[in-house]
């Protein structure tokens, strides 16, 4: 007999899905091309219990990371202790545990309901595990569409976009009303599919470099470009660069495309 329900820690931001359409979605997702799964913060195992099941089909290892203690004889009624490793999911380096897990050679599918007060750091963290090939995240809609604009049609240039996008290919998978959760939270939600570029559009090497010109670049999405760089860069180089990606200077950062961002990154990279 399962468990019940424990009470939702809203200082974890924790609120369990609930939504049999939603979990199906999420749970098969990719199913047939993952070589390993891996769930961060699973909770009271609502997705863990699909996920085991079909890992055991397909035949592929899973993992979970969890930072609440009350879970564990949670989840222990759908995967083994061995599965189970308590710890915070931002203090993981990822491409270690991968290592020790002996599931570093594999296409890993990570998989998560991300607590929303942490769903940012997560997503940065997840990017730069390149072990991880595909990715399975629900954010609060909010944050998704800052991640792969699906209700912005224009001006959605952001940081966290550009970031992602770099690295993967991003689309709307489902969106989720606050009812399919319980406690049911204030706001929707939506989940993302992603899967990584097999040629990123700049180098893992480059990542910190990439992310530090981002926040330059949409510290102040509606100011003028030329007016919020010109403190950074020589005008010149700022003229040229610019008028290589036949963009004005008195364009505002949350107008610009991908290609225009990573242009720019190139020629103005230090």
């Amino acid at each position: 007999m399962k468990l019940e329900l424990p009470l939702a820690n809203k200082s974890l931001g924790q609120h369990f899905l609930r939504d049999q359409n939603v979990i199906d979605t999420i749970c098969t997702d990719f199913l047939g091309v993952a070589e390993a799964i891996l769930e961060i913060g699973p909770g009271p195992g609502i997705l863990t219990e699909s996920l085991a099941t079909r890992s055991k089909e397909e035949k592929v290892p899973f993992l979970v990371i969890e930072k609440d203690d009350r879970f564990p004889e949670y989840l222990r009624q759908f995967i083994r202790e061995d599965q189970i490793t308590m710890t915070d999911a931002l203090a993981v380096h990822l491409s270690a545990f991968f290592k020790e897990k002996n599931i570093a050679d594999k296409k890993i599918w990570l998989v998560s309901n991300l607590p929303y007060n942490i769903s940012t750091p997560l997503l940065i963290n997840f990017l730069q595990a390149t072990e991880i090939k595909y990715m399975t995240l629900m954010f609060q809609k909010e944050v998704a569409d800052k991640v792969f604009p699906f209700s912005t049609t224009k001006n959605f240039m952001g940081s966290l976009h550009a970031l992602t996008q770099t690295y993967f290919d991003c689309a709307l998978l489902i969106k989720v009303p606050p009812g399919a959760f319980v406690p049911a939270p204030k706001v929707d939600s939506a989940v993302l599919t992603m899967t990584r570029k097999e040629t990123p559009l700049v180098p893992m090497a480059e990542f910190h470099a990439l992310e530090k010109f981002l926040r330059l670049l949409f510290s102040q999405k509606r100011k003028q470009l030329g007016g919020l760089l010109k403190s950074s860069f020589p005008i010149e180089l700022l003229q040229t660069s610019f008028d290589s990606i036949s963009v004005p200077l008195t364009i505002r950062a949350e107008a610009l495309t991908l290609d225009q961002v990573i242009s720019l990154y190139r020629m103005l990279k230090k």
